[in-house]
């Protein structure tokens, strides 16, 4: 592979004129790795190791693999840049990454993976005993735009066993994407163990049958659906990911979107309006009337669902949700209009926010942070809160401007549920089309932002919603090839203006990177189009037509 190929694209490259063009690694090939970057080590020697079949042993020699922390890489390109050197003229030296932390030497080794070609992604080698493996001599100097680099994989609507989970972990860490957003409970499903409330997943993990496509399809699939994580499996991923400098953000949805923990526990809910024992965990799509009580019981039930959840998590943020929370039981319910009174507050969204702010000082005295969809700007944004905003660009805006930190993930733009072409073509045509190029040509701080407001523009996330992905396959074909344009916006500094993006150069890089997918076993959309057999009828999809509302 050549350096040009390189996705994301990184910030500097550079090739010496002395230098003789390409070097290669061998079974004499050692693997040097300084106090810092130990962990590194292990997992090239696993990942690289299996797919080349080098031993890749302990020590120095004429070809090794030096691995280093630099504190001039960490002054130059922070924490979490690298500098990879590849340079054959120098007799002792084969490769050198240098990091401004180990997570900086850990992004080095996967451009040095990249650089192998895509046989360096397999699980076992597929070449020639003794085959040497190639380099090109180059420089590679790169460091991260944003240092939330994000997506979102909504487990509540379909389940995806823990082995998917950690799948999806290394797809991430090959594309230099360093947060995993886990959309854990919903409506549809409760999937965390959670121990002292065990109906949580006794009850609320499972529902008896599920809309099949879009809320809009008449379609039904009758089969039992649900799954859940036990305590072990989470701490499994968490440090999964934690090997791969990926950070897992767990999102406990409240108020809203909250009918499977009330199925498992009816005392939950706004009892003086519904019967809410008739409820079971909802099996269609949409926003659901079924929202939590404002009890003090309902606060002490889920502060002892998030001391387990901080207890498995050490993630700094904490999701709480906060999106798509109907007011109508709140305004129908004595006890919930009493429950104003007695505040002082002026309506439900006061009300809302007051759910919301309990909440936020309650993690910030454990030394969290909250973060929530944009709704909860709606009756004053709480104090120390940080906003996802996903309905457009506004409510990040006014976050950013208000001082706030903000990860922008706006739906027009970046959920990539939403079909990849126009046409019935795509398996389930829903949402704005977005395609890879609109995708590539998506730029997450806007241009309106004074400097000091567009620092608090913290990252950017592409988020995965479920509702219509009832597999791991469906779920690669929405979120590749995009997510590596994605990549590339949230990693590569000094990205031109999304009009002046190249997105033709981007598609030439991607003819090789669609090969490194290949030998990862992702089932991406193909560039020519859903073939014969990926295809389903248009019914089951409910379009959604327009433009995006511009930044």
């Amino acid at each position: 592979m050549d350096a040009s190929d390189l996705i994301p694209a990184p910030r500097r490259t550079r090739c010496r004129a002395d230098s003789p063009g390409r070097l290669s690694l061998g079974e004499d090939t050692a693997l040097d790795a300084r106090p810092g970057t130990e962990g590194v080590a292990r997992l090239l020697r696993a990942s690289l190791g299996a797919a080349t079949g080098l031993p890749l042993a302990p020590g120095g020699g004429p070809r090794a693999i030096r691995l280093r922390i630099s504190a001039d890489v960490e002054r130059e390109y922070g924490p979490e840049g690298y500098r990879l050197s590849t340079d054959g003229s120098v007799e002792d030296v084969a490769v050198v990454i240098e990091g401004g932390g180990a997570a900086g030497v850990f992004w080095g080794a996967q451009t040095l993976r990249q650089l192998l070609g895509p046989d360096a992604y397999r699980k076992a080698p597929v070449g020639p005993p003794g085959r040497d493996w190639d380099l090109p001599c180059v420089t590679v100097e790169d460091g991260p735009r944003f240092p939330w680099r994000g997506l979102l994989l909504d487990v509540a609507r379909h389940f995806l066993p823990k082995d998917d989970v950690l799948r999806y972990v290394d797809l991430l860490a090959a594309h230099k994407l360093n947060v995993l957003h886990l959309h854990l409970t919903d409506d549809q499903g409760w999937r965390i163990e959670i121990e002292r409330h065990p109906r949580l997943t006794g009850v609320g993990a499972w529902r008896a049958r599920t809309k099949h496509g879009h809320r809009a399809s008449p379609l039904w699939n009758d089969t039992p659906h649900g799954g859940s994580y036990t305590h072990t499996d989470i701490r499994e991923i968490v440090a999964y990911a934690a090997e791969r400098h990926v950070r897992v953000v767990p999102e406990i949805d409240i108020p809203g979107h909250a009918q499977a923990a009330i199925a498992a526990y009816p005392h939950l809910g706004n009892t003086d309006v519904i019967d809410t024992a008739a409820l079971g965990v909802w099996d269609t799509w949409g926003v659901n009337p079924n929202v939590l009580a404002p009890t003090d019981t309902t606060l002490r039930f889920f502060e002892g669902v998030l001391e387990e959840v901080l207890d498995l998590f050490p993630s700094p943020f904490v999701h709480l949700g906060g999106d798509e929370c109907p007011k109508d039981q709140w305004k129908a319910s004595p006890a919930a209009q009493a429950r104003i009174a007695e505040l002082g507050l002026a309506d439900e969204d006061e009300l809302q926010s007051w759910f919301v702010r309990h909440f936020d000082r309650w993690l910030a005295e454990r030394g969290r942070r909250l973060i929530g969809w944009d709704e909860i700007l709606e009756g004053g944004l709480a104090p120390g809160a940080a906003v996802s905003s996903w309905r457009g660009y506004a409510g990040g805006i006014a976050a950013a401007e208000a001082g706030h930190d903000v990860v922008m993930c706006p739906e027009q733009h970046v959920y990539l549920d939403h079909r990849q072409a126009p046409g019935d073509d795509e398996p389930v045509p829903i949402g704005f089309v977005r395609t890879l190029e609109d995708v590539y040509r998506f730029e997450p701080v806007p241009p309106q932002l004074s400097p000091e407001a567009a620092a608090h523009v913290i990252g950017t996330q592409a988020n995965a919603w479920t509702e219509v992905m009832d597999s791991r396959s469906r779920v690669d074909y929405q979120v590749f090839p995009r997510l590596a344009a994605f990549a590339e916006v949230a990693w590569s500094r000094g990205l031109p203006s999304p009009a002046e993006r190249d997105f033709a150069d981007f598609e030439r890089r991607m003819a090789a990177h669609y090969a490194r997918l290949d030998a990862l076993g992702v089932d991406y959309r193909p560039p020519g189009g859903p073939l014969p057999w990926q295809r389903r009828p248009g019914v089951i999809g409910r379009p959604v037509e327009g433009p995006p509302p511009n930044v």
